[in-house]
Formats: C-alpha cells, sequence, structure tokens
C-alpha cells in the first residue's frame, strides 16, 4: 500500500500547541491546501484515486476513517491527532467515512485541481492495477 503516516512538528506550550507544516515535512511541493468540515457522520467522502496526485491528510478536529485500496487489499486509518498526517501517494482508492462531530480534515496536494487526473470509477481503477 502506497501510505505513510508523517510526523508533523509541534511546539508544545502551556497556551496551546502549534503544528508546523513546511516543506521539508511534506515530501512533495504543496500546490493546493484545502479542508472539509461540517460533514455529517453518515458521509462518505473521496471514493476516487489519482493518476498523479500525491495527498496528506490530517485531521485538523475530531476524527475519521480513511478506507485505503490498491486493488489487492483493504487498509483503514483512524485519524485523530492533528500532529499525524496520512501521505496518500498516487493509484490509492481513498475513501473517508465515520466523521465526529467537528470533524475537520486538512489536505495537503502535490498539484493544483484537475480533474483529468481523477480516476472515480474504482472498476476504472482496477483496470489500472
Amino acid at each position: 500500500m502506497k501510505i505513510e503516516i508523517i510526523e508533523i512538528p509541534k511546539i508544545e506550550d502551556s497556551l496551546g500547541n502549534i503544528a508546523v507544516i513546511e516543506n521539508d515535512v511534506i515530501p512533495f511541493d504543496i500546490k493546493r491546501v484545502y479542508y472539509l468540515y461540517d460533514i455529517p457522520s453518515s458521509s462518505i467522502r473521496g471514493g476516487h484515486s489519482h493518476k498523479k496526485l500525491q495527498q496528506v491528510l490530517i485531521a485538523i478536529s475530531g476524527s475519521f476513517d480513511v478506507v485505503l485500496k490498491d486493488g489487492i487489499s483493504i487498509t483503514t486509518i483512524t485519524l485523530n491527532k492533528p500532529d499525524k498526517g496520512l501521505l496518500i501517494k498516487n493509484n490509492t482508492w481513498r475513501e473517508l467515512q465515520n466523521f465526529s462531530s467537528g470533524a475537520v480534515c486538512l489536505v495537503v496536494a502535490s498539484e493544483v485541481f484537475d480533474e483529468a487526473d481523477y480516476i472515480r470509477d474504482y472498476n476504472d481503477f482496477l483496470q489500472t492495477k
């Protein structure tokens, strides 16, 4: 499976912690950052793969599960710590589910949005394997 947990450096302080995301932490040049929020707990987000793009997902608040498929195996990772990121490399199917109340998912991406980079049908994804 083309995934990895990345430690996000943090500065701990009695007034609150700061997590720092810089290019030396993320294993690609950052071209896009966005976040998902106000997600109903029953929603399933994602449901696609990317031909080129890589992403790091971070649970800034709350928790959610990331179901990952490579055409052979299925792995579920629970994200619930803002100092841990999940690197998902290209050609990995992902689905986000089981969002807690108030969950926020920060996404750091290696590319700008390009619809042509998406594989949105799982059977089409399996054909690339």
